[in-house]
Formats: C-alpha cells, structure tokens, sequence
C-alpha cells in the first residue's frame, strides 16, 4: 500500500456522510469504504487486503472524526 492510496483513503472517508460513518457495523463500514475507493480505483487484491487490515485499526478514529463533524456542525 503506497501514499496515494492511503490519500485517496482518508478523502474517502471526508467525502462519506457523517451519518454512514457512524451508523454501520464495522464489517459493513470497512467494507462501503473499500468498495468507494474501488470505485475511483481499481486495487489489487493484497491491497485490498492491506487497506482492509488498515481501515479496521482505525475505525476509532475513523469514527471520531464523524463525531468531530457532527460537533461543528451544531
């Protein structure tokens, strides 16, 4: 996994609806995120995997920062 696909990672996740980032599972979250980016991009398979591995160990994170939005927004 290279620095352009962890960009285009976290511009996914900026661009997903608060509200999806945090109402689905984690399963169901990693998930929509790898399928948005294999939308813009087409990955290889240990990619995926790599990315998927990723995205799991930053869901708290990844969360916080749905939480954050909400909290500027109010």
């Amino acid at each position: 996994m290279n620095a352009t696909i962890l960009r285009q990672l976290w511009s996914t996740v900026e661009e997903t609806q608060t509200q999806t980032l945090r109402s689905l599972d984690d399963a169901s979250l990693v998930n929509q995120l790898l399928g948005d980016l294999q939308e813009k991009r087409p990955l290889r398979r240990d990619d995926l995997e790599e990315l998927g591995d990723y995205i799991r160990s930053h869901l708290t994170l990844i969360r916080e920062l749905a939480e954050g939005r909400l909290r500027t927004m109010a």
